[in-house]
């Protein structure tokens, strides 16, 4: 009979779903503390051997993250883990893989960072902080602003994320090109091309979006040769990962003007260090690894859990399964 790993104040929510979705499995409980419970008996971690394991941000956000990891990476049996995470850069997903794990990712964030990335170019292109240092000082004050349409976008990563925020993108009238290795037209592009394109796409884009998964290939992608390559005026866009991006590169970039103006969710250190010149930057907008963060992410990453549990139960193939070649190159 089949075992699964669950944070308990997870499980207490939807545990009548899961027995509906997975009849007879067996249900292994980890607590706050850590602790592993079986059918309300406490279990050691090398007792604990789960099939499979539902790692959500609750669980690896709280106390019990490391008791968890440890119960994953002991099993000598693990089939398949269901991660919250879109990407999966983090070194526990590659040591797992390595051992055949099955891992699953989850877009649930998608909707979240797409209307992120639209909000803080809009907030830049219409002047937001100079409209409410305005209201604050109580000036009236009119000012032209920049319209997204006519503009052209380009979004490095082209999954849910991507997707997501080039349809919105295209919605306000903007041109988009998609940079993925699948250069198939997708209706949400209008060009979709391959990394390589990177030298000749960059010159034309007024936005540059980045999510794309971070690995061997795409570490320090933005550098200081693609800053050199951007467009007067453009703005740059991360929700990816921290070290998709050369640091140091970015800030000299910035300080010669070129790009106008990055938003920025993720950095190479996080926290962010209170020294780091990018709290400080005029040209930067930044949040603390939170564009993914809202009210439906936790109900969508869980609707996936549930039809993938249904899937795993039956034998069936999994949704958001991650290539192990993309997970090991990372």
């Amino acid at each position: 009979m089949p075992r699964l790993l669950v944070y308990e104040p997870s499980y207490r929510r939807i545990g009548s779903e899961i027995a509906a979705r997975a009849p007879g499995v067996e249900i292994l409980l980890i607590d706050e503390q850590g602790r592993i419970t079986l059918d309300g008996k406490e279990v050691q971690v090398d007792e604990a051997r789960p099939d499979a394991a539902w790692a959500n941000h609750e669980v690896f956000m709280g106390p019990a993250a490391r008791a968890f990891s440890v119960a994953m990476l002991k099993a000598p049996a693990l089939k398949w883990v269901q991660s919250a995470a879109a990407g999966f850069d983090h070194p526990i997903f590659g040591q797992l893989v390595a051992k055949g794990v099955a891992l699953t990712t989850s877009h649930g964030q998608a909707v979240g960072m797409a209307d992120y990335v639209l909000a803080g170019v809009l907030d830049h292109f219409q002047g937001g902080p100079g409209r409410r240092q305005a209201q604050a000082e109580k000036v009236w004050r009119r000012e032209s602003f920049r319209e997204v349409a006519g503009t052209q976008w380009l979004v490095i990563g082209f999954g849910s994320i991507g997707q997501g925020v080039a349809h919105r993108a295209k919605a306000f009238g903007a041109t988009v090109v998609g940079i993925r290795r699948d250069t198939n037209a997708h209706p949400y592009a209008d060009r979709l091309a391959s990394l390589d394109a990177l030298p000749e796409e960059l010159p034309n884009a007024d936005v540059v979006v980045l999510c794309i998964p971070l690995g061997s290939a795409t570490h320090h992608l933005a550098n200081e040769a693609f800053f050199q390559s951007m467009k007067p005026r453009s703005v740059l866009v991360n929700v990816g990962r921290g070290a998709l991006v050369d640091e140091d590169a970015l800030l000299a970039a910035l300080d010669r003007g070129i790009p106008e103006h990055a938003v920025l969710d993720v950095f190479e250190t996080e926290p962010l260090p209170p020294e780091s010149r990018f709290w400080s930057h005029p040209r930067v907008s930044l949040t603390g690894h939170a564009s993914g963060i809202t009210g439906g992410q936790h109900h969508r990453n869980q609707a996936l859990f549930l039809e993938n549990l249904t899937r795993f139960a039956s034998g069936d193939l999994l949704l958001n399964h991650a290539r192990p070649e993309d997970v090991l190159a990372g």
